[in-house]
């Protein structure tokens, strides 16, 4: 499915349409990029007792333009030992994907009462988004996964160790958590039963109890959350660019507009991992509740709705960088294998197991709910087992890694230990 005015052939007007539509959709990108800069700025020094920008314009507002004209004028540096080309491509390697998916992303449109979100403008019917793919959610987790080569990329290219062991943590922190963040998104095609994200806010478009983060049950919504903050190499899973191990991570060696360039694609990645979220889980433009006249705004009305939530899961994200400390790089594989990935699977196959129980596809007993009281069953004790059986296999990896630092110690110690009729350097 795409646009309504494509559907009969393209002129030059919808050609037209079509680069407004793009070009509307990078300039909020790109403001939305710049105010949250300036957003994160201010609540973090709110939270932390202190002004935050405040000179450049009013409120500080001009901060973020300021510091990116600062960057633009700087000597741009490029390492001797550095792989020219790939150095120069790795920055546009991370901002593109991030701009890409927001292209997927309705931002208004009336969903209410079977409508699909078409808006007429002279004539001509389209969605509030630039591309409404058929295979939407395939395309989102296709360009999560390309951003991370712009990081690889960038940490190989420089020719510095830092910048390297940067890049190879980020990989092995994509591969972790995109499994975790692919199994949510599968519990929400299931209850949706589409792939397309114009498909997906029309599934969640009759009331607040058909939003996905209620109707999945709130545990692929709470999975797809921390998988997408870890994507985002945002606190408290950092430990791509970790200042205190890492000196800057993969952008150690990079300065003026290429560091610039990445410092806009992370920004961008987080605006647009908060829009995906409301798109998915909160019913994208979809109002709270009825306002009296609010029918008077149109297509606006779901415009105001959808950057509202947004803007929640952006103070969210604010919030979390501003209070949770760095996690460490175990803790960081742990979550990702041994609880995230296991639990949004299992999440997956009780979803599923209720879903056939109300097709009445089992046909155990003549009614629903003795099929869904055998599913629910089944998965209490199934999850019970795996549970027990998954943590026991923890307990016995920690006690056998405390067993061999204990023997560490133990013959450091003897190794330290001061030698008979030896002295110190006191004297003593």
């Amino acid at each position: 499915m795409g646009h309504p005015f494509l559907a009969d052939g393209v002129d030059f007007g919808d050609v037209i349409l079509s680069l407004v539509m793009v070009v509307a959709s990078f300039v909020i990108c790109l403001v939305a990029t710049m105010f949250m800069v300036w957003f994160l700025r201010k609540v973090i020094g709110r939270l932390q007792n202190r002004l935050g920008p405040n000179v450049a314009g009013p409120f500080g507002m001009l901060q973020t333009l300021a510091d990116g004209m600062k960057l633009f004028f700087k000597e741009d540096i490029i390492p001797t030992r550095a792989d020219r080309f790939v150095f120069q491509l790795a920055p546009y390697l991370s901002l593109i994907p991030a701009f890409l998916t927001f292209t997927l992303v309705p931002i208004a449109g009336d969903f209410s009462d079977g409508k699909d979100g078409t808006t007429t403008v002279f004539g001509r019917e389209f969605l509030w988004q630039v591309a409404d793919v058929p295979v939407g959610i395939l395309f989102f987790l296709a360009m999560s996964s390309l951003g991370i080569y712009g990081i690889l990329l960038a940490g190989w290219s420089s020719g510095s160790k830092y910048p390297l062991l940067g890049s190879v943590r980020a990989s092995a922190q994509a591969i972790s958590y995109e499994a975790a963040l692919g199994l949510s998104l599968a519990a929400v095609i299931l209850v949706s039963g589409s792939l397309s994200t114009n498909g997906i806010v029309l599934s969640q478009a009759d009331s607040l109890f058909t939003w996905n983060v209620v109707v999945t049950g709130f545990v692929p919504f709470i999975v797809f959350v921390i998988a997408g903050t870890a994507e985002l190499n945002q606190p408290p899973f950092d430990l791509v660019e970790a200042e205190q191990e890492l000196v800057g991570g993969y952008v150690t060696e990079y300065s003026s507009i290429r560091f610039a360039l990445f410092f806009l694609a992370e920004f961008m990645n987080m605006v647009t991992m908060a829009a995906i979220i409301v798109t998915l889980f909160f019913g994208g433009p979809a109002p709270l509740f009825d306002i009296p006249g609010d029918d008077r705004l149109g297509p606006l009305l779901g415009l105001l709705w959808f950057f509202a939530k947004m803007f929640f899961f952006l103070f969210m994200f604010v919030w979390i960088r501003a209070t949770l400390p760095r996690v460490r790089y175990d803790q960081l594989m742990d979550l990702g294998w041994k609880v995230l990935i296991p639990l949004s699977l299992a999440w997956f196959l009780v979803l599923a197991g209720i879903r056939v129980a109300r097709d009445g596809s089992i046909g155990v007993f003549d009614d629903t709910l003795g099929d869904l009281a055998i599913v629910l069953t089944v998965a209490a004790v199934v999850g019970f087992l795996g549970f027990s059986v998954l943590r026991q296999a923890v307990i016995n990896a920690r006690n056998d890694r405390l067993e061999q630092a204990g023997l560490t110690e133990v013959a450091v110690t003897a190794d330290l230990a001061p030698q008979p009729g030896a002295t110190n350097a006191g004297g003593r």
